[in-house]
């Protein structure tokens, strides 16, 4: 595979990274299957391997240190902290707090002394985000981490945390992982020209869109949502909701296009976002060997004009079919009370 530079770190990466969210007990609890997988993706040209604390609760990574023994300096290594790892209300977040105590955890699991890319995995909106980079900027100067990058974050904190890094001397995040896939374009409108204003990379997660663009979920196909991501996360997922409506319309359409092209609606899914002149590198997340080598496969393929004028013609540049696709909504629609006044001031002015 052709790399390509993160951002402006000179770390150079394979347009696909491999996601490890589906290894441990959230997919594959083969831990000797799931290594023998990353060392086919590895062994294939992938020198970019992405995970996170909560996958799996620490098995993912755990699985990621087993896989990466002998050969962890010849990867490119991402993990992520925010989401709950425990009880206690501060083993969450992007508190100093948090993440000094979180990445020495990593490193244990991951069975190495330094991650190259430490990400924040969601915004967070109780902690100030000069304590949240002066903690980060603290672990690069200490060694444990070579570069910082952010997770779905929205374009207007992208920017905000870009210049509080400036102001206060801080390490500045220098990628961003947000969602992306034919389906959830949202990104485009903003978040994607934003990372290319400050130069940094992008590494795109869900280009299936949990699975939508691998055919599984079609109309006239039962989708059982008694297990997996479908009993997860039943907002992107049932199909009595509108947004999940338009999306078995559009897979028929995408189907179509696939067929046109010559490829498969996977290899369609990830051509697309590789496309994209701001993205960097694709996450590709299998369960299985079979997925890895299909999703391998179509490495090679890519879109002309007109191909990608006819996805944009089922779904328009900088859209979600599903709202909920975005993979992050801030409390200030989530919450009820942040867009209410309370009852006693809400008297006629």
């Amino acid at each position: 595979m052709r790399l390509r530079t993160l951002g402006g770190t000179g770390i150079k990466v394979s347009p696909y990274c491999l996601g490890t969210m589906m290894f441990g007990a959230w997919g594959n609890p083969d831990h000797e299957e799931s290594v023998r997988i990353i060392h086919e993706a590895l062994d294939a040209g992938i020198n970019f391997v992405d995970t996170a604390d909560v996958y799996s609760y620490g098995e993912s990574e755990e699985i990621v240190g087993k896989a990466l023994r002998g050969r962890r300096d010849a990867v490119v290594l991402a993990t992520k902290a925010h989401a709950s790892m425990g009880d206690d209300p501060n083993m969450s977040g992007a508190s100093r707090r948090w993440l000094v105590r979180e990445v020495e955890n990593s490193l244990r699991r991951l069975g190495t002394d330094y991650i190259d890319l430490y990400q924040v995995h969601r915004p967070d909106p109780a902690t100030d985000i000069d304590e949240t980079l002066g903690a980060l900027s603290d672990l690069v100067r200490a060694g444990k981490v070579r570069a910082i990058g952010s997770s779905t974050f929205p374009a207007e904190q992208i920017v905000e945390a870009q210049w509080v890094a400036e102001r206060r001397g801080h390490v500045r995040f220098r990628c961003e992982q947000p969602p992306y896939s034919i389906l959830a374009r949202g990104v485009e409108a903003a978040v994607l020209p934003t990372c290319a204003r400050y130069g940094m990379g992008v590494i795109v997660w869900s280009p299936l869109a949990g699975g939508w663009l691998s055919g599984k979920y079609r109309a006239g196909r039962d989708v059982d949502m008694s297990r997996g991501r479908p009993a997860r996360l039943p907002q992107r997922f049932d199909p009595a909701l509108p947004g999940n409506t338009r999306k078995f319309d559009a897979v028929g359409s995408l189907i179509d296009v696939a067929a046109g092209a010559g490829c498969s609606l996977v290899h369609l899914a990830l051509a697309f976002v590789a496309a994209h002149p701001a993205v960097t590198s694709a996450i590709i997340g299998p369960r299985t060997m079979e997925q890895l080598t299909d999703m391998l496969a179509g490495s090679a393929v890519a879109l002309d004009d007109a191909v990608l004028d006819r996805i944009d013609a089922i779904v328009p540049p900088g859209s979600n079919l599903n709202p909920a696709d975005s993979g992050w909504v801030p409390p200030a629609l989530s919450d009820a009370l942040a867009r209410r006044r309370p009852s006693h001031d809400r008297g006629a002015a």
